[in-house]
């Protein structure tokens, strides 16, 4: 899976959303499953990122995405409801959708976890998923055969100290990802995680601030597990939670 050789046509005419589409992983999911066929819709809180991501998939020749601006820490359920109406009416369905969107908090010890940074890291990272699945279940069920990914972490399977509220948040989307999995067993909509591992992005850098960023693998290094999942392949994969850097 991890060396997995995609066909050139593994995701032509499905529809695909990506949240934190801006920059780091989700970028380059995006910029990904476009090349091999998906119209991808870049979800973000930052306008110019998400355009800049549309602008890269246009030029290498891509489907056009979709760009849909939304800060996950103040939406609602109203928000992806509606968001979930507009899909339906402009796609028709949705086959796939990759939560790639988290915030790590601070590290810290738990007595000193600050309460709003509780709140925000769970809301970013286990609440707003929730929510979104939720109202964007009838729209994969659309789909022919649907996949959605969720972002996990190995402290979300040990815990670890001082990684407190987002080892937190990353149980919680295991445990999600598994209750999902289970009510759709055998039926067109699959769930599973995905562990990126150590991998060169900002938060990687915020979480490790003396390693040296060369030593990790690049956010394109990892993606054939991303389109393992995403594509044909995995149609009998659910309930799963596999890493693109196995040890």
């Amino acid at each position: 899976m991890n060396d997995y050789n995609a066909p050139e046509n593994l995701l032509k005419e499905k529809v695909i959303l990506i949240t934190g589409a801006g920059d780091g992983i989700g970028a380059q999911a995006a910029r990904t499953f476009a090349r091999y066929g998906a119209t991808c819709i870049l979800l973000g809180r930052t306008v110019s990122k998400l355009e800049a991501v549309y602008d890269e998939i246009l030029a290498a020749g891509g489907p056009e995405p979709a760009i849909v601006p939304l800060d996950l820490k103040g939406a609602t359920a109203k928000n992806y409801e509606d968001m979930a109406r507009t899909i339906q009416d402009q796609f028709g369905r949705l086959d796939g959708v990759l939560h790639n969107a988290s915030i790590l908090g601070h590290l810290s010890a738990f007595e000193d976890i600050p309460e709003d940074e509780w709140q925000d890291v769970i809301q970013i990272n286990l609440t707003g998923a929730a929510l979104m699945t939720q109202k964007l279940l009838p729209v994969l069920r659309l789909a022919d055969n649907a996949s959605v990914v969720f972002t996990t972490s190995s402290v979300g399977r040990k815990g670890r100290s001082f990684w407190g509220t987002y080892a937190v948040s990353k149980f919680a989307t295991e445990g999600m990802m598994q209750v999902l999995a289970s009510e759709y067993e055998n039926r067109n909509v699959r769930f599973n995680c995905i562990n990126p591992g150590g991998t060169r992005t900002d938060m990687r850098a915020n979480a490790f601030p003396a390693e040296d960023p060369q030593t990790l693998k690049t956010p394109e290094d990892i993606m054939p597990l991303y389109l393992y999942l995403m594509g044909k392949d995995s149609l009998a994969v659910n309930g799963q939670s596999l890493d693109c850097q196995p040890k």
